[in-house]
């Protein structure tokens, strides 16, 4: 099988991917997770969080468990599988183990560096190995990535023990996953086992009868399946684990607590099936000859465990041992730093100088003793590193042990350096108290002495004098004291700024002491002075010259000097006397001022003068011979020091020279060692000197005939020679170093060939194929050692070769000896060449042994498997025998062929080379091909058996499925018939595709009949009855299943049909509600023309309606036809198409009743548009008729003649105008027909009455034109139901007109007025009655109150409050930007909208009402545009700005309507409504208004004389006929 993954391996062996199932799953950020703050979600969280961690830990238990399962075999195991992998040591074993190959071996070291290296090794191998890693690093292994880690465990078990699991299927031979062919196996293996339902990984499992049935199935010796329960799922999954381990060896990889869960982990219960198929599957024997086998292997596998666990044991206790000896020394160690801190933490600082040496002496001694203990304690550290390199299994401890005494110790080294810090302040601190105390009592002392009064006696007074000048002397020379002293003081408080005032008062202290000293000195000295000059004068002269005639005697003496010490006393001598002259000097300065104040006593001034002068000549005339003196001592002194070192360079250079010409070379390399370091020592003692030499040189140069003697050549001479020996020397201890090393790696090979030749020479011989291997392999070791050798062998012949061509002293000896290791590797090779054909034909013979052993053996497993009678339970199972065996059989002949001619042509290969055991090969060779034959006869047999077992399984199998098919097919058709008509269809599409389906089914079927009957004839017996029931439920099951599709078939088409008239009723019914909602919401109409548009459309209606009479029929038809054929839902459908028909009839007599009332409008409005022009001529004429003037001139009076003339022609072209008005409408008929039926039968219903008295109504009921208040009988006709009444002469009611409030008889005037101006006129008009009639009664049908949204409104306005009451102005009158809301007659300010519809009102106030409110444009406020005022009943008054004039006549329109629904709800009587120009017409109306002059008033008239009359103001809605 290649070992390259398939993508499609395993589901792409779940590699790409799964490494996010592990602990990626709950990485995600907590946003993600906080959407949702309830406590269901939180703990739905923490429970998935908590079983995604139960999960991880199986996870790493179970891989834990597998991989130190495999690392046994090389006595290594891992603890924890985070930790114990990150360095890839164990990785790397893993990896040689599983693979059988060998890996580079691990870096040494435990640094981050090398365990990167080593982990990288193990995962190039992988990919070397075709296994794919993503998103993987060895930086993750390393840093312990608990994800990446059991991802590539997991990995590495998908390479090395899943991979191989694969199975082909009989169908198709598709290749399956590894996992799919594992499942297989597991359901094959558990197929026949009770309560044993194996789907999947991880559920399958959980009550343990699984594994117990695997177990049982390859090994039903070891438990008794039928006494275990379902319920009792932990004992059964401990059984199965106790049983696997120990009969089987497997290792216990879960424990049931693991797999006894809601969700078992999958990937563990794969790896842990894994183990138990690798095992069984290598099971090819009778159970008894396994069953030894396996206990020989478990006997062989545990003697080999005892002695890993043996190895293991002894290295535990050698860890534990060295872990032991840590721990003593890290007590001791630790000891000793606890000792080290208290005595640092108890050091105190020292008050006096002598107490603070004493200290850093003590802690000095302290120190050197640890860095004792620091030694000891580093070496402590070292081990424990080094335990810890080794892998103990006290690592940790050793490591935290080690670091807490690391960091102890390096604590105490710190604290021990602070603590000599502070201790060496205190001791400069010290220092300068104790130089500052002995400075005071020296100043204390002095004073004493300067405060001593003896001088005023006469005796000694010179003497007196002299000791003072000593004492000032002193005083001066001791100045530097106290300066040096201010200068410690100085730096100590720059040093330590919290010492400066403790510095500052010493010093202080010190300078007051030194100037009073000083003041009393000197007090002292002009006393001595002042009490006897002349004498003291006199007595110091003489001293003075005494002195000087013994120091000229002394400069001028000519000792210089007889050697170096001498000339060294004298010059001592010397600088004494110089050190005397000066202060001789100022005794001779003193005498001059003795001289000066005497001479101004006049006291023998001459003789004075004369004396000191005589004595500071004589003073002065000595500078120069001690000067001279001085320069002569100094010269003697170099020539002497020049002779010194010349006689002792001399002296050095003569005891080197025996070493330099010494004639010994040593006997051995180490003795020449020792010489030629003894010699390298002496040449740089040698070339120490020599600047030495050189410098003498130099001095003989400059010290000239002084220096003059044959020392320094001799010197010179010695040098030279010194030298020149050791030059020679040198090369004759390189010679003897060539040549002991020569002796040395001769002997050295001489010995390793010597122990090589005892490897060659021996005899013995190999019990096995390993062994021989083992020692051929060893050999060859031996060989190439041999040849890697030679080098070593050239390199002593060159060395050797090259001292004699350079005449070595002892090149006869070396020639000798190098011929001697020649001859000894000669003879060596010889040996290993002998040896090498022994091994190799040892192990051609041990090799054909283990090789026919091999053969015969794996003939005799397959011969097992051959002459098995087994010929499977179920199709499965016979199936998987026939594949298995014929791969096996296949592998067999293949194989077998191939090994069995290889074993035949190396016997051959031995019996032709006559090898010396060439007789039993040839036994061994017939042998082998018998027992091949006997093994090919067997296979054929098996294979014809199970041919004929698979034939008949094939068919019981298929039989079963076509069955099982069949009966799903049966369970999948669905109840159900749709809830509409979309689900009814689906249902039917997939009926269709079910059948389609179904239909895939009768080649099965048939395939089981014709197979069935085909097999009847070859088998007999039960055989054949069991063939003829299984052909039998087939065929049942087959008609039952196509009885059941057509009825469902049948059920789901008329389902589907009933649903689609359903949705042709609900369309029509929806179309008719439609319709039924346009006529309802079609325009009222205002005017002729609209009311002509009106009936158009109604007339649309109409034709749309004919339109759909197609539609209505076909619908009809279609739930006759249901009806007709007796569907299961004829009473629903019944009850819809009755529905359908009445809906029609009443939509279609609504529209005759709707076009009725539109033509009963249109007559309506054409009279009203009609008796509007009459109405405007008649205004029109009436100021000529009413006026009274006649004229002043006679051209005035024939003018009016001439406009009465045309009023009167005009008068006649409109009485047939009026004679037309005069006819009632035929609303008007109607109505009054109506009256008259009801009064008929309110007269009917009466008691009888007079006749005359009954006479007069109906008379007067017939005229009609008999008083004034005819004309009131014609009343309003009555609208359609659904209809809303029209406007009134055009002009809308106040629920319907946007700005004028008032009634239709208020805008056309008074009807009192009409009535007057009717009666005055001169002209022929219409009647009385008619007139009174038309102004008193509305021509149009009456309607309600209009919807509420003209009523409604809302948005954002600009406000400001004017009036607060009636006479009083608000206190606030400034603009504010407020939303306005207008619902039912009262207006609310809000903020914004969002606060509208929150109900927050602005600043708390509170909506005010309309009722009795007026609504106005301002024209009086000027300063801002769009601007409308609003006054309340109370007396408030404000002012809004809109932002354009559509928008304030907008609010305007909305406002008024409100005002006026507000005020006929609070039940309040109108106020006449003012014209303005707010308050104009609509759109209704045919003409524009009269303009009004003013917002109030009547119009004013005026006469000729020019007086003013007032006539109410007139409005006119129709044209005027020019």
């Amino acid at each position: 099988m290649s070992s390259t993954l398939s993508p499609t391996d395993f589901d792409s062996l779940e590699i790409q991917g799964q490494y996010s199932d592990i602990n990626n799953r709950w990485d995600l950020p907590d946003s993600d997770w906080d959407n949702d703050s309830s406590s269901a979600r939180l703990f739905e969280r923490s429970r998935i969080k908590a079983l995604a961690d139960e999960r991880e830990a199986v996870q790493k238990k179970t891989f834990t468990k597998w991989v130190n399962s495999h690392l046994a075999r090389v006595t290594c195991r891992v603890g924890d599988l985070y930790s114990d992998l990150r360095d890839g040591r164990n990785l790397l074993r893993l990896l040689e183990v599983l693979s059988g190959e060998t890996l580079p071996k691990p870096t040494k070291g435990r640094m981050r560096i090398h365990c990167l290296e080593n982990v990288d090794k193990a995962l190039q191998f992988l990919k070397e190995q075709k296994v794919h890693l993503e998103n993987m690093g060895s930086h993750d292994i390393v840093d312990g990535n608990h994800r990446l880690t059991l991802g590539l465990v997991w990995t590495i078990i998908l390479r090395f023990q899943i991979q191989d699991i694969s199975v082909e299927t009989e169908d198709n031979k598709e290749k399956k996953s590894a996992k799919d062919a594992l499942l297989l196996w597991c359901q094959m293996k558990t197929a026949g086992y009770p309560n044993v339902n194996v789907h999947n990984f991880t559920t399958s499992w959980r009550d343990g009868l699984a594994f117990n049935a695997i177990v049982h199935k390859h090994r039903p010796d070891l438990l008794d399946f039928e006494s275990l329960r379902k319920c009792n799922a932990h004992y059964n999954l401990q059984n199965a684990f106790n049983l696997a381990e120990k009969e089987l060896g497997l290792t216990k990889l879960l424990d049931p607590e693991d797999v006894n869960v809601d969700q078992p982990d999958e990937k563990s219960i794969i790896t842990y099936v894994a183990t138990y198929y690798h095992y069984f599957s290598k099971m090819k024997a009778d159970p008894q000859c396994l069953f030894l086998r396996q206990r020989l292997e478990a006997l062989g596998t545990g003697w080999e465990e005892l002695g890993r666990m043996w190895e293991s044991r002894q290295g535990r206790l050698a860890q534990a041992h060295g872990f032991q000896g840590f721990l003593r020394d890290a007590r001791q160690a630790e000891g000793v730093l606890s000792s080290q801190e208290y005595v640092l933490s108890h050091t105190e600082m020292p008050g006096t100088l002598q107490a603070a040496d004493a200290t850093i002496k003590k802690l000095e001694d302290f120190m050197s003793t640890m860095d004792a203990n620091g030694e000891r304690i580093r070496g402590l550290l070292e081990a424990g590193r080094q335990l810890v390199s080794k892998g103990n299994v006290h690592a940790e401890k050793i490591r935290e042990k080690a670091d807490s005494i690391e960091r102890r110790h390096r604590k105490n080294q710190e604290a021990v350096q602070q603590l000599l810090g502070r201790l060496r302040e205190n001791r400069e601190q010290q220092h300068f108290l104790q130089d500052c105390h002995e400075l005071k009592l020296w100043i204390d002392e002095k004073m004493l002495t300067a405060q001593d009064v003896s001088y005023d006696e006469a005796r000694n007074l010179h003497t007196k004098w002299q000791k003072h000048q000593a004492f000032m002397a002193e005083l001066a020379a001791n100045k530097d004291w106290l300066d040096k002293v201010d200068k410690e003081g100085r730096e100590l408080s720059l040093a330590k700024p919290e010492l400066k005032a403790l510095v500052s008062e010493k010093l202080r202290d010190l300078h007051g002491r030194w100037d009073e000293l000083e003041t009393t000195t000197q007090a002292k000295a002009r006393s001595l002075f002042d009490a006897n000059r002349a004498e003291l004068f006199a007595q110091s002269c003489s001293a003075l010259e005494s002195w000087l005639v013994s120091l000229q005697a002394q400069l001028h003496s000519d000792d210089y000097g007889k050697d170096l010490t001498s000339v060294n006393i004298l010059l001592k001598k010397q600088q004494m006397l110089e050190r005397e002259m000066a202060v001789r000097e100022k005794e001779v300065e003193a005498i001059q001022a003795q001289a000066q104040a005497l001479a101004q006593e006049d006291q023998g001034a001459g003789e004075v003068e004369r004396t000191s002068r005589a004595v500071e000549e004589k003073f002065r005339a000595l500078y120069q011979p001690m000067r001279e003196r001085c320069r002569r001592l100094q010269a003697s002194r170099e020539q002497h020091q020049f002779h010194r070192d010349v006689e002792d360079e001399i002296l050095w250079v003569t005891e080197r020279l025996p070493m330099a010409s010494s004639r010994e070379h040593g006997k051995d390399l180490p003795s020449v060692q020792l010489l030629m370091k003894k010699n390298q020592t002496l040449q740089k003692e040698i070339q120490g000197h020599e600047p030495r030499i050189a410098d003498l040189k130099e001095r003989q140069r400059a010290l000239g005939a002084a220096a003059a003697g044959p020392e320094l050549a001799e010197l010179q001479e010695m040098w030279k020679r010194l030298g020149h020996e050791l030059e020679l020397r040198g090369q004759r201890l390189e010679e003897a170093l060539r040549a002991q090393q020569f002796y040395r790696d001769a002997a050295e090979a001489e010995a390793w060939m010597g122990e090589q030749e005892l490897h060659m020479m021996g005899q013995e011989k190999a019990k096995d194929e390993l062994s021989a291997q083992a020692e051929v392999k060893k050999h060859q070791v031996l060989e190439q050692a041999l040849a890697d050798y030679a080098q070593t062998i050239h390199q002593l012949a060159a060395s050797s070769q090259d001292m004699i061509d350079h005449d070595h002293p002892e090149s006869t000896r070396i020639s000798i000896r190098q011929a001697q290791v020649d001859k000894l590797y000669a003879s060596l090779k010889e040996l290993a060449g002998e040896r090498r054909e022994r091994l190799q034909e040892h192990l051609r013979l041990c090799q054909l042994r283990r090789e026919l052993d091999d053969l015969e053996q794996w003939i005799q497993e397959r011969e097992v498997v051959a002459a098995s009678h087994e010929l499977g339970q179920d199709y499965e199972h016979v199936t998987m025998l026939r594949d298995k065996f014929r791969e096996f059989s296949r592998d067999t002949s293949t194989i077998g062929q191939e090994r069995v001619d290889s074993a035949n042509a190396l016997a051959n290969g031995l019996i032709a080379g006559g090898h010396a055991a060439r007789a039993t090969v040839a036994e061994w060779k017939d042998s082998l091909n018998e027992a091949w034959a006997d093994l090919l006869e067997l296979l054929d047999t098996r294979g014809q058996v199970l041919a004929a077992a698979h034939e008949l399984q094939r068919f019981l199998h298929g039989a079963r499925q076509a069955l099982a098919r069949v009966q799903q097919k049966q369970q999948q058709l669905p109840d159900g018939t749709g809830r509409d008509l979309n689900s009814a269809e689906a249902l039917q599409r997939r009926h269709c595709a079910f059948e389609h389906d179904i239909q895939a089914l009768s080649a099965q079927v048939q395939q089981v009949q014709d197979d069935g009957l085909r097999l009847q004839k070859a088998y007999a017996g039960d055989k054949a009855e069991e063939i003829g029931r299984h052909m039998q439920a087939v065929a049942e099951a087959w008609s039952q299943l196509q009885g059941s599709s057509a009825a469902r078939r049948q059920l789901l088409l008329d389902t589907t049909d009933k649903f689609r008239f359903f949705v042709a009723v609900r369309e029509l019914m929806l179309w008719m509600d439609g319709v039924n909602l346009q006529m309802d919401a079609q325009e009222r109409p205002r005017d002729v023309s609209s009311a002509d548009l009106v009936i158009k459309n109604h007339q649309g209606i109409k034709a749309e309606i004919e339109a759909r009479a197609d539609r209505f029929s076909s619908c009809i038809d279609m739930g006759q036809g249901l009806l007709a054929r007796n569907h299961y839902a004829a009473e629903e459908i019944s009850e819809k198409l009755s529905q359908l028909q009445a809906r029609r009839q009443e939509t279609a007599d609504k529209w005759q009743e709707k076009m009725d009332w539109l033509q009963l409008v249109l007559e309506v409005l054409v009279f009203g548009r009609d008796a509007g022009m009459a109405e405007a001529w008649l205004c029109s004429q009436e100021p000529l008729v009413r006026s009274a003037e006649l004229g002043c001139t006679v051209d005035e009076v024939e003018s009016l003649i001439k406009r009465h003339e045309a009023f009167q022609k005009s008068a006649v072209a409109w009485e047939e105008r009026f004679s037309a008005l005069e006819k009632l409408t035929a609303l008007e008929e109607q109505e009054k027909e109506r009256k008259r039926k009801r009064e008929e039968e309110e007269r009917r219903r009466q008691p009888p009455a007079p006749e005359s008295a009954a006479r007069l109504p109906e008379e007067a009921l017939l005229d009609g034109r008999t008083g004034p208040d005819a004309s009131r009988d014609r009343t309003h006709p009555q609208p359609p139901a659904s209809t809303q009444p029209a406007s009134i002469n055009g002009v809308c009611t106040d629920g319907e007109s946007p700005l004028g409030s008032g009634t239709g008889d208020e805008a056309n005037g008074p009807q009192e007025d009409r009535q007057t101006r009717t009666q005055g006129s001169a002209p022929p008009v219409m009647s009385q009655s008619r007139s009174s009639e038309s102004a008193q009664v509305a021509t149009l049908p009456p309607r309600g109150p209009e919807l509420s949204a003209q009523e409604q409104m809302e948005g954002m306005l600009c406000r400001k409050q004017e009036m607060e009451a009636v006479g009083k102005k608000a206190a606030n009158r400034s603009w504010q930007n407020v939303y306005c809301v207008l619902r039912r007659g009262s207006l609310g300010f809000y903020k914004d909208a969002k606060a509208a519809s929150a109900g927050v009102p602005y600043h708390g106030e509170v909506p005010v009402s309309l009722a009795r409110a007026q609504g106005s444009v301002a024209f009086d406020y000027r300063k801002r545009k769009h601007v409308f005022k609003l006054g309340l009943q109370d007396g408030k008054e404000y002012l809004f700005q809109a932002k354009d004039e559509a928008e304030m006549s907008s609010w305007l329109r909305v406002v008024n309507a409100a005002i006026a629904a507000a005020s006929s709800a609070s039940g309040e009587p109108e106020e006449p409504a003012v014209p303005s120009a707010t308050r104009g017409m609509t759109r209704a109306m045919t003409m524009p208004p009269v303009s009004p002059v003013g917002a109030e008033g009547p119009v004013v008239l005026r006469g000729k004389d020019g007086r003013e009359r007032e006539r109410e103001k007139r409005f006119s809605f129709f044209k005027k006929n020019k």
